[in-house]
C-alpha cells in the first residue's frame, strides 16, 4: 500500500488536530505517495530501532514519540537526532509519529492502560475544550431526515454517551434567484418563500472538511445555506487522562503489587498511603502530573502517571495516592496498541513491534 492508506487510517482514528501544540504528530520523513510493504512499531525512535528496521528491510517506522519536536534549520549530523534523519533518508526508510493525538483519544493510550489494569468504564479525566462547533442548516421539511442521517454519518451529533443529537425547528425561509441560477424551488427573479427545518448539530473541528462534503452532497439546494458556531463546551470524547473503577476494590498493597506486576517495573515511587482499599482509579500514560487536581476533583483512590517532581506528592494531601509508576512504563502498551489497530484494518500488511527496549531510565 502506499503510505497515506496507512497514515490516513491513523488519522481518522487519532486526529492530528487533537495533538497538543508543542506537538509534532504526523509524517515525518518520507513522501505520503510512496509505496510500502511492512512497517515496524515502537515506542521511541533510536539509532538502535533505525538499525533493526534497516537491517531486517522495513519501509516505515511508526513511533509514538516524535523523532523531531521542533524545527531543524540544518542537517549537519552534530546530534543523536540529525544522525537519525539523515540515515532514514540516506535507507530511504519514512518516519511517522502518533503521540499526544493518540493519547487524547477515548480508545488510546490511557484506555490500553485502563485494560491491563483492569480497569472498567473509563471516562476522560480532562476533556479537551474549544475543539467543538455547532452546525447549523436549512433545508425543505421533506429532506431533513435525509440530511440529519447524512451529518449524522459524517460524524456529527454526539454529545457524551448519545449519539445522533440534533435540535430541530420549523419555520421558512425567503431568496430570491438570480441571473445563472438553477433553483431546486421557486422561479427566476421572483421572491420566493419555502417551509424549510432547522438542523442543529454539534461536531468536532477535525471532521469539518467530511461534514460539509456529506451536507453539500444530500442537500437539494444549489447554494447550501449553513452556519458554523465555535463552542465553548467540553469535548467529552477526547482529553487527558482517565479514571474507573476496579472490578472489586483491593487493598493498597495488593493493588501495587499488580500494579508493579503488571508494569514489569520492580520501583513505584507513590506518596502515602491512605489507609483504605483502592477502588476508583485514574491513570495517565507518560508524563501527567499535571492532571493531579483532576484526579483529586474526581476522588480517586490513586493516581498512576510518571514524571512526578518531589513537591507534587505533597497535592494528594492524604485523600488519595500519587503513583509514579514511570514514563516507558506507563505508556509501554501503545506498541501493542498500535500493531492491534492496525492489524484489524489492514490484516494482510506485514507489522512487528521492535525488539528494542528503549526505556531511557534505569534502576540500580
Amino acid at each position: 500500500m502506499k503510505i497515506k492508506e496507512l497514515t490516513s487510517y491513523l488519522e481518522t482514528l487519532a486526529p492530528i488536530g487533537l495533538q497538543e501544540s508543542y506537538d509534532n504528530s504526523g509524517l515525518l520523513i518520507g513522501n505520503p505517495g510512496s509505496g510500502i510493504k511492512n512497517a515496524l512499531i515502537c515506542l521511541d525512535l533510536t539509532m538502535e530501532v533505525l538499525d533493526e528496521a534497516i537491517r531486517d528491510e522495513f519501509d516505515l517506522i511508526i513511533s509514538h514519540h516524535p523523532l523531531i519536536f521542533s524545527g531543524m534549520k540544518s542537517l549537519t549530523g552534530r546530534n543523536e537526532t540529525e544522525r537519525i534523519v539523515i540515515k532514514a533518508i540516506k535507507n530511504d526508510i519514512a518516519v511517522y509519529a502518533i503521540h499526544t493525538n493518540l493519547d487524547n483519544i477515548h480508545t488510546g493510550v490511557n484506555a490500553m492502560l485502563c485494560e491491563k489494569l483492569g480497569i472498567k468504564e473509563p471516562v476522560i479525566l480532562q476533556p479537551l475544550v474549544g475543539k467543538l462547533n455547532k452546525l447549523v442548516t436549512f433545508c425543505p421539511h421533506e429532506h431533513a431526515g435525509k440530511i440529519r442521517e447524512a451529518l449524522f454519518s459524517a460524524g456529527a451529533g454526539h454529545i457524551g454517551n448519545y449519539d445522533n443529537c440534533s435540535y430541530n425547528l420549523e419555520g421558512y425561509g425567503t431568496f430570491r434567484a438570480g441571473k445563472g441560477s438553477n433553483p431546486f424551488v421557486g422561479e427566476k427573479s421572483k421572491l420566493h418563500t419555502e417551509n424549510e427545518t432547522r438542523i442543529e448539530v454539534i461536531f468536532p473541528d477535525h471532521i469539518l472538511g467530511s461534514l460539509l462534503s456529506a451536507l453539500k452532497e444530500k442537500h437539494p439546494y444549489e447554494e447550501v445555506a449553513y452556519d458554523i458556531y465555535p463552542l465553548k463546551n467540553e469535548y467529552l470524547q477526547a482529553g487527558a487522562g482517565m479514571i474507573g473503577t476496579l472490578e472489586k476494590p483491593m487493598a493498597e498493597q495488593s493493588f501495587m503489587e499488580m500494579l508493579k506486576k503488571t508494569l514489569g517495573t520492580g520501583v513505584i515511587r507513590h506518596s502515602a498511603f491512605i489507609s483504605r482499599n483502592i477502588s476508583k482509579v485514574a491513570v495517565c500514560g507518560g508524563s501527567g502530573s499535571f492532571l493531579i487536581g483532576n484526579a483529586l476533583a474526581f476522588e480517586a483512590d490513586i493516581f498512576i502517571t510518571g514524571d512526578v517532581k518531589y513537591h507534587q506528592f505533597f497535592e494528594a494531601e492524604g485523600k488519595m495516592i500519587i503513583a509514579d509508576a514511570g514514563h516507558f512504563e506507563t505508556e509501554q502498551f501503545t506498541k501493542e496498541l498500535i500493531y492491534h489497530i492496525l492489524n484489524k484494518k489492514f490484516p494482510t500488511f506485514a507489522l512487528r513491534i521492535s525488539q528494542i527496549n528503549t526505556n531511557a531510565v534505569h534502576y540500580f
